[in-house]
């Protein structure tokens, strides 16, 4: 069976992990394909070539709106419109500059029937990143945190290994897997000596990032050392097409990170311990809320049990999401 667009998150970055498949007017058979690396062929390319001569007078169902610029490839849309397809089914349109719902009008143009915004929520929960990215310069940022039932993510002598079972840690390498930087403070380059590789998932290495000087000889090398405002790190990350940035720790940077409000998603694996006392390390190195109306209050997106811990994502509510921009003026109406 062909890759679809979960599988080859983690390989396409700056380009985002955009599904197609070709319905053939019969409706008997479809054709799936996803983006290639950065590149390589588009979602839209990959299932044409798989359609043939089925392509012509078929519907296109596409997560992204199909480009219509020329970058490393050619335009989609004008794959599209030399395949004959008779109609193209679009998921979210796309916010970057070069499109902006360009790719609709152009379809529509050529007097293919263009639909927008089916399954709109799940698809834009599925590029979030890549949306946050063509909407703001920065990338998506997930705070992963390892924690016991009373909060604690390592014992008075700074040790952490290990804290969650290794089911949580493969789950956490597939994090690392699907961000294109993984980020943590000098302090954690010290006391742990990490490699910040992913090696119980399948993928590439992500980046790595050291807030601070990196110590001679750290096994996190070859690494970017950076500084300064956290707002300027991102922005720099996001120059270079980082899409989604994972913060690994320590709890210092993960509190800087909170308390700028710049994390879009909060992971935690919390393991059935305690450490019973409130000398161990708190989650969070740094002031937090004076006063109960002062709390920061998410929501819980989802809950899961990996091996005998549990994985537990949040995100921030709506109006805490200080990095959102409007979407692209061209409306649905407008393209149909």
């Amino acid at each position: 069976m062909a890759e679809g667009p979960l599988e080859v998150r983690g390989r396409t970055s700056p380009n985002p992990w955009v599904g197609c498949v070709i319905v053939a007017e019969c409706g008997n058979s479809g054709f799936e394909g996803a983006t290639s690396p950065a590149g390589g062929a588009h979602a839209e390319v990959v299932a044409l070539g798989r359609a043939g001569d089925a392509a012509n007078g078929s519907t296109a169902y596409v997560t992204l709106e199909p480009c219509a610029h020329h970058g490393r490839t050619p335009p989609c849309v004008d794959a599209l419109i030399n395949a004959g397809v008779r109609r193209v089914v679009i998921g979210v349109l796309d916010p970057d500059h070069h499109v902006r719902g360009e790719g609709a009008r152009r379809l529509r143009a050529a007097g293919i029937e263009v639909g927008v915004g089916v399954c709109e929520a799940e698809v834009s929960a599925v590029l979030a990143p890549y949306l946050k990215h063509r909407r703001t310069g920065r990338p998506w940022v997930v705070l992963k945190l390892a924690a016991t039932l009373d909060g604690r993510i390592a014992a008075p002598d700074g040790a952490s290994a290990w804290i969650t079972g290794e089911e949580a840690r493969a789950d956490a390498h597939q994090l690392r897997a699907e961000s294109d930087a993984i980020l943590v403070g000098a302090g954690t380059v010290r006391m742990d000596d990490p490699r910040l590789t992913v090696r119980d998932a399948r993928g590439c290495s992500p980046l790595r990032v050291v807030l601070g000087a990196i110590p001679s000889g750290a096994r996190v090398e070859p690494a970017l050392s950076m500084g300064g405002d956290l707002g300027a790190v991102l922005d720099q990350l996001g120059e270079r097409g980082v899409l989604q940035v994972l913060v690994e720790g320590g709890a210092k940077v993960a509190h800087d990170f909170h308390a700028a409000r710049l994390v879009d998603r909060y992971v935690l694996y919390i393991a059935p311990a305690f450490f019973g006392g409130d000398d161990a390390r708190s989650v969070f190195a740094g002031s937090g809320a004076r006063t109960l109306d002062a709390l920061w209050r998410g929501r819980i997106v989802a809950v899961e049990r990996v091996g005998s811990d549990l994985r537990v994502e949040l995100a921030p509510e709506p109006d805490d999401a200080r990095d959102e921009v409007p979407w692209p003026s061209i409306g649905v109406a407008e393209v149909g």
